[in-house]
């Protein structure tokens, strides 16, 4: 029997058709029809009639629409793949569509606030748990939706699209959300894991960011393999104490969409945030460099939170609060990497 043939009826929704969304639209599309949405019209347009995304080509059982009522009455799957800054205003316009019976697997590596009404992240003086969303949070505030799951790991988009080994973690509480992402994703080239610690996987994806970022800039100023073992090594320790203070599980932070994802970002000038990471060590400002990005580096924003976050909790954050400072209050790499290599470190592994 071939794939088609064992395809369900119904078709999957992918929502966001960036080059993560496209990716996973295309892997979808080889086992069932797939209903993208896009903002754009001229994007919809272009998967209908070119069955392409801004020219590259995407399976021919991809189709476009910009209804989202439409989308959600066809599918009872759907995939959301939409930048972090937007994924809270696409859920809210998709929440009167969404219903109990729904499953949605989300594919975004960020964080939302959660602040009083009228309220800005600069208005605060600390911000705590309570102010810091997941996207599948997001998705359980927003809307009816109880099935939720999410898509995290090494996985580079534009590796996915031309079909490279990979693997992904589909995380959920839910089993039967774990086994609807892997009998839809998996394939002969695409292994999919479950998880159950869903928090624990999405603040493996968010959190790896910030260190991408610095991986990128210890490349850019060409200090060599020894420095970003260095880097990565003492970074895996702060992603795992500040995973465990949002919420996160050890387990989750030393799998494939920690430690797994954490190595490729920072090791691939294909990632978002080891490319600003570079270009800053480039001497490029941050401004030029998101103003020439097509997409959106997360980890810009995540940087931000964390260092909001570590300063209500007490807790130290050397490489966050570091970086921070580089971001946005122009400190040099260079004196940023002096701090790092004189903090005093006592013991290399002390959270098993």
């Amino acid at each position: 029997m071939s794939l088609k043939e064992n395809s369900t009826e119904k078709p999957i929704g992918v929502v966001g058709m960036g080059s993560f969304g496209t990716a996973i639209a295309n892997i979808l599309a080889t086992k069932n029809k797939v209903i993208a949405y896009a903002r754009r019209a001229e994007v919809v347009e272009e998967i209908n009639e070119k069955h392409s995304v801004d020219g590259v080509k995407i399976h021919l059982d991809i189709v476009g629409t910009q209804d989202p009522e439409l989308l959600c009455k066809s599918c009872e799957t759907i995939f959301f793949m939409v930048p972090s800054a937007a994924f809270q205003e696409v859920i809210r316009a998709f929440a009167p569509y969404l219903y109990p019976y729904h499953i949605v697997i989300h594919g975004t590596k960020g964080l939302c606030l959660n602040l009083p009404q009228g309220k800005s992240l600069g208005d605060l003086e600390k911000i705590s748990r309570k102010n810091i969303l997941t996207m599948s949070e997001v998705i359980l505030k927003e809307t009816v939706v109880i099935r939720v799951g999410c898509l995290a790991g090494p996985n580079l988009a534009r590796e996915l699209y031309l079909g490279q080994p990979a693997a992904t973690v589909v995380a959920s509480r839910f089993n039967e959300v774990i086994l609807e992402g892997q009998r839809l994703l998996r394939n002969d080239k695409f292994q999919v894991y479950g998880n159950s610690d869903i928090v624990g996987v999405e603040l493996s994806g968010v959190l790896k960011n910030i260190i991408a970022i610095a991986a990128g800039a210890l490349a850019g100023l060409g200090l060599g393999e020894n420095a970003k073992g260095l880097l990565i090594s003492r970074g895996m320790v702060e992603l795992v104490y500040l995973g465990n203070a949002l919420g996160g599980s050890l387990k989750s932070f030393i799998g494939l969409a920690g430690i797994g994802d954490l190595v490729t970002t920072c090791n691939s000038t294909l990632s978002r945030n080891y490319t600003v990471g570079y270009r800053l060590a480039r001497g490029e400002k941050l401004q030029d460099i998101l103003n020439t990005m097509e997409e959106v580096a997360e980890g810009i924003n995540t940087v931000r939170l964390m260092k909001a976050f570590v300063e209500g909790t007490g807790m130290r954050a050397p490489i966050t609060e570091n970086l921070y400072k580089v971001l946005f209050e122009d400190l040099k790499i260079e004196e940023a990497l002096q701090y790092l290599m004189k903090y005093p470190f006592s013991v290399d592994v002390d959270f098993l």
